[in-house]
């Protein structure tokens, strides 16, 4: 509770911003990589901060876009063995011991949700927002998936098994967009915002 006292106190200044998610094992000179370091960028010239999980790979990749940008760039690192250095492009670095606590970090201060290709940390994050959606314990907000050929054949286990056997209703695949297109991405997120205006006028909280 203390870390997440502290990081809303922290990050109050900043309003609502775009989570990017995606692997810490992703090298500098990869396709993805370039994809991350643009979404940060160009979403920190819309005027939208960028929060990112502070670590290397897509979250450098998404800080760094954002932070040469000018924008905000929040990190919320975690004390992990393998992650011996938080990424250097930070404005606002917040350090976590608990991965709970982080992820509300996460929930409670975003507007949209960007995953790009990662493993199991990816994927719980990934699937933690969609539950938190779906059942409405967060306001709804795009979800969106960069890298279709990384993701498409998680969407389509997705609709042959869960769906299929109505363990998710119909509409829950609506709560994705899977795209590689990044003037997708920004429209989609620039049209749900101001079209939820007037619910999004309120300060982040906890997720209920």
């Amino acid at each position: 509770m203390s870390e997440m006292q502290v990081a809303a106190e922290t990050l109050q200044e900043i309003g609502w911003g775009v989570s990017v998610f995606g692997s810490a094992r992703i090298q500098p000179d990869t396709p993805y990589y370039a994809l991350s370091e643009a979404i940060g960028s160009r979403l920190a010239k819309a005027g939208l901060t960028v929060i990112a999980g502070g670590g290397p790979g897509i979250m450098e990749a998404a800080n760094k876009g954002a932070f040469e940008a000018g924008g905000n760039s929040v990190g919320l690192n975690i004390k992990l063995p393998r992650e011996a250095a938080n990424n250097r492009y930070q404005t606002h670095s917040l350090t976590f011991d608990y991965f709970y606590s982080r992820k509300a970090t996460f929930f409670m201060h975003s507007a949209a949700y960007i995953a790009l290709p990662g493993g199991f940390g990816t994927l719980d994050e990934l699937f933690e927002v969609l539950t938190l959606v779906q059942t409405r314990k967060v306001p709804p907000a795009p979800i969106v998936l960069i890298g279709t050929e990384f993701w498409s054949g998680l969407i389509s286990w997705i609709r042959s098994h869960l769906l299929a056997n109505k363990l998710i209703g119909p509409r829950d695949l609506d709560l994705l967009t899977l795209t590689d297109d990044l003037d997708l991405v920004m429209a989609e997120i620039e049209r749900f915002r101001l079209f939820h205006a007037e619910e999004r006028d309120t300060a982040p909280a906890l997720p209920e």
